[in-house]
């Protein structure tokens, strides 16, 4: 996975929200592939202007270095990037709509050349809706404020995009892109605590959505190198959307910065519960996998039965607005549930001689009271996913454990 910061950039309107890391190396003008910037100084500039913001001023020069340099993927990733910054500025037109196909066509340029970075999915992911996105705000003063924000931003002018977003807030107090954005230029001008500050209120007008943690945490690691504090916003910003792939970045970028290996405990099922024409039920077991006695992976068998109970019956019984079966988190955890409970008592009857070790990972989870958080993170499929925001009301804790205890432990 490549090494992702945030910050050398940002891009502007409803694109901060998803343009928040760039690939670099070591300087602001270093580059993990391609020419180096000191071997031409009209790259130097192009990378300079676009490292300070001034997206205007260094559209036409990145054009330019597109033909000079066609197969340099860096090139075209910071040509498309300034082109869709300056569009975010622009009214819909014809001029607009321009301006977002050749930044589609940069991007995918950039691919083809080798570029796989996570920033670059995610750039052409937003591109793909770039015009459907809609205002910043229903008051007419904060949405005036934040596009004159945006404007000073792509022109390198910091200090007064700062002012317009502090002051689009205290017009629409539930804006969370204007303490987002404020934080952000704070960020930029390396001012950590203030970053910190407004990326705080950001979180107090929405604590489920992920941006702002993560911009948190990215001034507390890179700007503040304080590990365990930035660990801590990261797993927020999981928390808060854990099925959005940008919420993962800033923690693999820590773990890649504090060298910690992420992963889920290994636990893996060997049973498989299908549901066929006219309610009829496949149970399909591994029995190279549970043919010990004496390790407890026997127990395997009732995870089959008591999932297979849940589609025939018991999923209608629990949710009985639903109109057709999912594969639900109860369905999941219970199952699990009643694999540990057997376990524990073949445990406590002596009949386990060594207990088998992916059994002593799901049993401390039991214990530990995570294992809907690690079905919810680990296991998660589309039907399961419906049951994430109420466990998330009521279990952040337990969902912030298991992503500490568990997933960044560095186990």
């Amino acid at each position: 996975m490549p090494q992702l910061t945030h910050k050398a950039v940002r891009y502007p309107a409803l694109l901060a929200a998803l343009f928040v890391m760039l690939v670099v190396t070591i300087g602001a003008n270093a580059r993990a592939f391609g020419q180096q910037p000191q071997d031409d100084p009209e790259l130097a500039r192009a990378f300079k202007l676009f490292n300070e913001s001034k997206f205007t001023e260094a559209v036409p020069l990145l054009e330019k270095l597109s033909a000079v340099y066609p197969d340099d993927p860096a090139v075209f990733e910071k040509y498309g990037f300034a082109l869709y910054a300056v569009s975010k500025t622009m009214k819909a037109s014809p001029e607009r709509t321009a301006m977002i196909a050749r930044t589609k066509e940069a991007l995918l340029r950039s691919q083809e050349l080798g570029n796989n970075s996570n920033l670059l999915k995610v750039g052409l992911e937003g591109v793909a809706t770039a015009d459907s996105e809609s205002a910043f705000s229903r008051n007419k003063e904060a949405e005036a404020l934040m596009n004159e924000g945006e404007k000073a931003y792509v022109e390198g002018k910091l200090d007064q995009a700062t002012d317009a977003y502090v002051r689009a807030f205290a017009f629409d107090p539930q804006l969370y892109e204007a303490p987002l954005f404020a934080g952000d230029m704070y960020f930029k001008k390396k001012e950590w605590d203030k970053a910190g500050e407004w990326f705080a209120r950001a979180v107090a007008v929405n604590p489920d959505r992920e941006t702002a943690y993560r911009y948190w945490g990215d001034a507390l690691m890179m700007g503040q190198n304080k590990k365990e504090e930035s660990r801590q916003k990261f797993v927020d910003a999981i928390v808060g959307e854990p099925y959005n792939r940008r919420a993962w970045v800033g923690l693999t970028q820590w773990a890649d910065q504090y060298k910690v290996r992420l992963g889920h405990p290994r636990i893996e099922p060997p049973t498989d519960v299908s549901l066929l024409k006219d309610n009829k039920m496949t149970i399909t077991l591994d029995a190279k996998s549970v043919d010990n006695k004496t390790d407890g992976s026997g127990a395997w068998i009732i995870y089959g039965l008591i999932r297979a109970s849940w589609q025939m019956k018991k999923f209608a019984q629990e949710f009985p607005n639903e109109k057709s079966y999912r594969h639900s988190l109860p369905e999941e955890a219970g199952a699990l549930r009643s694999v540990a409970e057997q376990v524990k008592q073949q445990l406590k009857d002596g009949k386990i001689k060594q207990l088998d070790p992916m059994l002593e990972r799901l049993v401390k989870l039991h214990d530990e009271g995570l294992l809907e958080a690690y079905v919810l993170f680990a296991r998660v499929d589309q039907g399961i996913a419906e049951d994430y925001p109420a466990y998330r009301k009521a279990n952040r804790d337990k969902l912030r454990r298991y992503l500490l205890e568990y997933v960044s432990a560095g186990r």
